[in-house]
């Protein structure tokens, strides 16, 4: 029998891309699939099923900033591209699949020199950037919502959903159960990658503002940029508020499942992980995306019944105090909230992403428009 070809995975920079491409790795590992990562350095701290197989390090940037860290960062995905050229001469895939994020740029563009068969998978409901740079290249599209901003009429799109780490993915049969009254609250804030500066000044005023019976229920895991983390410890001790701080939290995913609320940012990885566990949260959106794309993650949400979108121009203390008390003050509301989160759930998202890579593989090998080559 003919040795097997793998599956080459291009991804870096933030956990919104790796998440997906990690949960892919298990699968084909679980599915005896050979599979390489393609990445760029920051791939060096990756573990998990990423981390068992070798890994093909290229050059790449972002093109964000002032001019020159333009014209720069365009020269080191140039590199990059002649790094992903040679790379997938050596590894010979049966087909590559792409994360987006500037990093999966070059081996995707070296995929379609080389005429290999490509899959990109969205995470999000806009089209990012880098995925769109290398759209033509591909003979499917995976995406994560049922209406993805961008591929509304393609007909490559296919909805698998957006694949979580295992770490989440076996926490979505833990039961929900809202605080009942006088009994602990379990609040959760976290802003993912972007850090949230707004977060550490909004969040302990709204705490704050609370009536007193509330405040003394609350138990509180706050991640926090470490500049702000002491100011922020000295608000909630001053108030006699149980409060844990830190930058990061090497187990996010079970002070998730412990959580009766959330509060966080709407990346695609928080989406689908709230989604996967099945948690109630208030979603507020990093307003400077030029796409908007975590609004319309949230919107998702918001539309399913399982959260409550809050814009940067209307978080205010006042505002999310008010939110803060009508949900604690309804149990009910919550425990529907938390249902709705888990109905909108893809745990097979990893599955229907490795059937879509297996589809691949098996067809004959497409032309960049899509037609047989």
């Amino acid at each position: 029998m003919a040795e097997l070809r793998p599956v080459v995975l291009a991804t870096g920079g933030t956990g919104g891309h790796v998440f997906p491409a990690e949960a892919l790795a298990g699968e084909l590992e679980a599915r005896g699939l050979p599979f390489t990562l393609v990445t760029d350095a920051r791939g060096r701290q990756w573990q998990g099923a990423l981390s068992r197989r070798p890994i093909h390090y290229i050059r790449s940037a972002s093109p964000t900033g002032s001019l020159r860290r333009r014209l720069m960062a365009l020269f080191s995905l140039g590199l990059g591209l002649f790094d992903a050229w040679r790379a997938l001469g050596r590894i010979g895939p049966a087909a590559v699949v792409g994360f987006g994020g500037y990093a999966s740029v070059p081996t995707m563009i070296a995929a379609r020199l080389r005429r290999t068969p490509a899959i990109v998978h969205e995470q999000n409901a806009v089209l990012g950037k880098a995925n769109r740079w290398v759209l033509g290249g591909v003979s499917k599209v995976a995406t994560s919502f049922p209406v993805t901003r961008g591929l509304e009429s393609d007909p490559r799109a296919r909805m698998v959903g957006n694949p979580v780490r295992d770490a989440v993915r076996v926490l979505r049969g833990s039961p929900y159960r809202a605080p009942g009254p006088d009994l602990v609250i379990d609040l959760l804030v976290f802003a993912g990658s972007q850090g949230a500066a707004s977060f550490s000044q909004v969040i302990p005023q709204a705490i704050l503002s609370l009536p007193a019976a509330l405040r003394a229920r609350l138990r509180l895991v706050q991640q926090c940029r470490t500049e702000d983390i002491e100011r922020v410890r000295a608000m909630y001790a001053q108030s006699g508020i149980v409060a844990e701080l830190a930058p990061f939290f090497a187990d996010m995913p079970q002070r998730l499942a412990g959580a009766h609320l959330v509060i966080a940012r709407s990346g695609a990885s928080t989406v689908a992980e709230l989604a996967a566990v099945g948690r109630p949260s208030i979603l507020v959106p990093y307003p400077f995306h030029t796409d908007q794309h975590q609004v319309v993650n949230a919107r998702a949400l918001e539309a399913a019944g399982a959260a409550v979108l809050m814009h940067h121009a209307t978080f205010t203390a006042e505002t999310l105090s008010g939110h803060l008390r009508a949900l604690f003050e309804a149990p009910q509301r919550l425990v529907d909230m938390a249902a709705a989160a888990h109905a909108a759930g893809r745990p097979d998202a990893a599955a229907r992403l490795a059937d879509l890579v297996g589809e691949l593989i098996a067809t004959p090998s497409l032309s960049p428009s899509g037609v047989a080559a």
